[in-house]
């Protein structure tokens, strides 16, 4: 057997349950082998039936005595007793509804049973225990540590253990060792073939977890190796040398209202850098909410811009689109630069020579004004680059001498994609500057991210006062909406962010899940009937969300209640109260981002956690609100209680959750880095290392990140 082969030819599989594994993604024998166990069961201590522990899980050893097969027809219910006996004493065990087990069990078999003891009617029982008869051969599913397995319908721990079991003993020797000797020997990490056996059937816990070092090494590894090669790679591109001019820059911080930040100068001081060389900038620039990532952004396009190169700048939403061609127009009005927006929907042209600010025009017009290289910023949304389906002929956007790509909240914008917006005969591959307003922890950045050089803002504008952070219990719930009320008459403008938009079922509404729909009707109705009140959730249009959005911002209406769709970096200056229900429901990077759409003036701003939780660990969670007011901080404590699967972009890598978990250990991702980074020097191509090399290539053939 081959790691190829579909899962149907696997011995003990066939095609009823290979059509059940499929719908789990398995659809090769190396799926199934690599399909992890996502939690383990002791029951290596097998405790005579004398020292059972009642209403805990028992695992014990002994003979059927006697096993019948009762039928209640009342309740059309099969009970199957069975009296088991040790050298100590005697238990009786009870199964429902599996009258097949009486083909299995047989009086005189000498059983291993795990299951819960309980106390029923006076007697002590095992009640629907796990069961495996002993004999000569190693025990596969009682009497050891046991994988546990995500499930499925027909596809149960028991299934997968019975299938795996034959095929890691007679296949792992035939398994090729993906990682290099002296790794391993560095690391004490498991052999390849030792570790597929130690993590489905473990001698030990401690085993257990050995196995899922190895593999999480591995995982993070290649993840690290994927993206040294592609900096690798990166560097061999060309790209348009941009020189430092330092005349403009000094000029343009001089025009600023403001005073540039010491994390702001740092940043933009890597990015100019970078755009001095002569391969592509591959820069993310990071900056907690508010930290004025804009204006470094500005400064990079006025530098290329002056340089005669053309700058292109896209966000995700329209409405965001919109506001940073605001935000562009209003620092370089006076340096003689031509801005184009180009939106689909409402396409602007901006330049000196005209008599208004701004004017209307149409896409043609736009798409060959920045062909000529007439047009020297554009601005718009991804679909300035995404394929035309039904106009044929319609032009494609193509750029005169494209020097630098600004991309919002999106950072797998590949060399591809950026050759793809450069003219045809333009050779160079444009500079490429990503920005996030998402705090990511160190560890998940080097780890996600390890192919783009990474600048961080860490401080705040001067003068930004800090966001009063309150947790809210039922009891002060009511002074809470007279005190928003109170603000609002002042003039400030509220968010209300729900968890749902509607109860998923029973349970949610058991657990009262704020919802949109309700928590609108309750608000309008009840709480704040003189207040003008709207809602927004994920289910509206586009075009009705960017609507609501826009008149919120226009102050058409006082209190937004949203689920988290509220767009990030969208500004509304009079926003001063940001209500979140069922905070506890939320990690604190996310709450953190909430109460960044509060507090973008100089007025007092306030962020109310509402919860219910009497649960003291989650009630420290959230005091962690209180006391930071740092992303960055928060999003660390984040990684640390919640793990990554949270953060954006994480699910793309396919990790199992062991690995996950390893991804907190900073030390642990630099290490496999440095790594990476040496077998690269060594071997660029990694010649010496076939294996590795094609692993590799499956690696990044199955996360296409381009």
């Amino acid at each position: 057997m081959r790691l190829g082969d579909p899962v149907e030819n696997v011995p003990r599989v066939g095609p009823i349950f290979a059509k059940k594994l499929k719908k789990m993604k398995i659809n090769t024998l190396a799926d199934l082998l690599f399909n992890f166990p996502k939690s383990y069961k002791d029951f290596s201590s097998v405790s005579f039936i004398k020292n059972i522990k009642i209403n805990e899980e028992n695992c014990l050893k002994g003979k059927i005595i006697d096993i019948g097969l009762e039928k209640t027809w009342v309740k059309k219910m099969s009970i199957i007793t069975a009296l088991i006996q040790d050298e100590t004493a005697s238990i009786q065990a009870i199964w429902f509804n599996q009258p097949y087990l009486m083909n299995i069990l047989k009086k005189g078999d000498e059983v291993l049973l795990a299951g819960k003891v309980i106390i029923k009617n006076g007697r002590i029982i095992l009640s629907s225990p796990v069961y495996e008869k002993v004999s000569s051969q190693e025990t596969t599913h009682l009497g050891r540590v046991v994988p546990v397995y995500q499930e499925s319908k027909g596809l149960t721990s028991r299934y997968f253990r019975y299938v795996l079991k034959p095929i890691l003993k007679n296949l792992a020797e035939k398994i090729p060792e993906t990682l290099p000797e002296e790794i391993r020997k560095e690391y004490n990490l498991l052999e390849l073939k030792e570790a597929l056996y130690q993590i489905h059937f473990p001698d030990s816990m401690k085993m257990a977890q050995k196995a899922r070092e190895r593999f999480s090494f591995e995982n993070i590894f290649f993840i690290s190796l994927f993206s040294c090669k592609k900096r690798v790679e990166n560097q061999k591109e060309k790209a348009p040398r941009i020189p430092i001019n330092q005349q403009i820059i000094d000029r343009f911080i001089a025009s600023l209202p403001f005073e540039l930040t010491k994390s702001q100068k740092g940043a933009s001081k890597e990015i100019l850098k970078d755009m001095d060389k002569t391969w592509p900038m591959n820069r993310l620039l990071q900056g907690d909410v508010g930290s004025g990532k804009t204006v470094v952004a500005v400064l990079a396009a006025i530098n290329a811009v002056k340089n005669k190169n053309q700058v292109v700048l896209m966000a995700p939403t329209e409405i965001l689109t919109k506001q940073h061609f605001k935000t562009f127009f209003n620092f370089l009005k006076n340096f003689n630069i031509n801005i184009g927006l180009l939106t689909g929907k409402e396409d602007k042209y901006y330049s000196k020579k005209l008599k208004s600010d701004t004017i209307e025009i149409s896409r043609e017009k736009i798409l060959e004004k920045t062909l000529k290289g007439e047009i020297d910023i554009l601005i718009g949304t991804q679909a300035l680059i995404a394929p035309e389906k039904k106009k044929k002929n319609k032009r494609k956007l193509l750029f005169k001498n494209l020097g630098l790509v600004i991309v919002d909240e999106q950072h797998r914008f590949g060399v591809k994609q950026r050759a793809a917006l450069s003219a045809k005969n333009q050779e160079k591959i444009p500079h490429l500057l990503s920005m996030t307003a998402t705090p990511i922890p160190r560890s998940l950045a080097l780890t996600l991210w390890g192919d783009l050089d990474l600048s961080v803002i860490t401080q705040l504008p001067k003068g930004r006062r800090k966001i009063i952070t309150k947790i809210v219990t039922e009891k002060n719930r009511k002074e809470t909406y007279q005190f928003i009320e109170k603000e609002i008459k002042k003039g400030g403008q509220a968010f209300v962010i729900c968890p749902r938009i509607e109860a998923n079922n029973e349970e949610d509404e058991k657990a009262e899940i704020k919802t949109v729909e309700r928590e609108y009707e309750k608000l309008s109705q009840r709480i704040f009937p003189n207040l003008k009140i709207e809602m927004l959730h994920g289910k509206m249009s586009a075009k009705e969300k960017e609507k609501k959005m826009k008149d919120f911002r226009a102050k058409k209406f006082d209190i937004l209640v949203s689920t988290s769709v509220v767009e990030v970096g969208i500004d509304i200056p009079n926003a001063t109260i940001m209500m979140i229900e069922g905070a506890d429901r939320f990690g604190l990077a996310q709450l953190h981002q909430f109460r960044g759409r509060v507090g973008r003036s100089n007025l007092q701003s306030y962020c109310f956690l509402l919860t219910e939780s009497k649960n003291p660990a989650t009630r420290e969670r959230l005091k962690a609100m209180i006391k930071y007011d740092n992303g960055f901080k928060l999003s660390e404590i984040d990684l640390k209680l919640r793990g990554p699967g949270d953060f954006f972009g994480v699910k793309q890598w396919g990790l199992p959750d062991f690995t996950m978990a390893l991804i907190k250990d900073v030390e642990m991702v630099e290490k496999t880095r440095k790594t990476a980074e040496k077998i690269l020097k060594k071997d660029p191509e990694l010649k010496t290392y076939p294996v590795l090399k094609k692993r590799l290539e499956a690696f990044e053939e199955k996360i296409h990140l381009e």
